[in-house]
């Protein structure tokens, strides 16, 4: 048995993962989708001192208060950054890390850095009403909430590698309309032998139009024994 820890991507909530938390109790695992701080139904604690040092905690906190050593940490698109900064805090109790069309951060990366022109006009878009805030981009679905600028521009800060972490897998999703972001990490890492790289038929919500594949890469991600 495993325990696995799903981390939205920007301006979702723990709903996204709800599904696919709901199939891998069913086959015996505990999963735990998160709702990050001033995200979903956590909107009213956002503010502009919400960060990915934040976000991080937020994981951070879950595996402490919970006493969890063997989780497998799931992160989607902005949620890989959150769940290379919680691994890198906690690698004794994390067991895997799983990449859904995601960030994979060096230390000294940000979203901003790591994205590309077009994301980053997303990343911007609303600023200037909401202030310290990324709008909802208007296709998400109505449940998605407006994100926290900081946690997009903040580099993030790193002690050591991944490597400290036995099981790595990353997805890529193949139908992202457009120049996708995700592109320049899924090439970096098929070549990496210590990666296992899955590239899926589906667009960026891989939650929604892939899930079957997706709980096949989280099932076959949960170490023997």
């Amino acid at each position: 048995m495993a325990t696995f820890v799903l981390v939205p991507g920007a301006w979702h909530g723990a709903w996204c993962f709800e599904p696919l938390a709901r199939r891998l109790r069913q086959h015996g695992h505990e999963a735990y989708p998160l709702t990050l701080t001033g995200l979903g139904a956590r909107k009213h604690l956002l503010g502009a001192s919400v960060n990915l040092d934040t976000h991080i905690d937020d994981v951070v906190n879950l595996l402490v208060d919970e006493d969890i050593t063997d989780a497998v940490l799931v992160g989607h698109s902005y949620g890989g950054m959150v769940i290379t900064g919680a691994a890198d805090r906690l690698p004794e109790r994390v067991a895997g890390l799983i990449y859904v069309d995601a960030f994979v951060p060096a230390d000294g990366d940000s979203c901003w850095t790591l994205a590309n022109d077009g994301v980053r006009g997303w990343y911007l878009r609303g600023v200037g009403t909401l202030g310290y805030a990324t709008a909802p981009l208007p296709f998400l679905d109505p449940r998605a909430t407006a994100h926290p600028l900081a946690s997009l521009l903040q580099s993030i800060r790193l002690r050591g590698g991944l490597d400290r972490v036995r099981r790595r897998d990353y997805v890529y999703a193949e139908l992202w309309e457009g120049e996708t972001p995700f592109r320049p990490t899924y090439e970096r890492l098929l070549d990496d032998p210590e990666w296992r790289v899955h590239a899926l038929a589906s667009t960026h919500n891989v939650m929604g139009n892939a899930p079957d594949e997706l709980l096949k890469v989280a099932l076959d991600s949960v170490p023997a024994g």
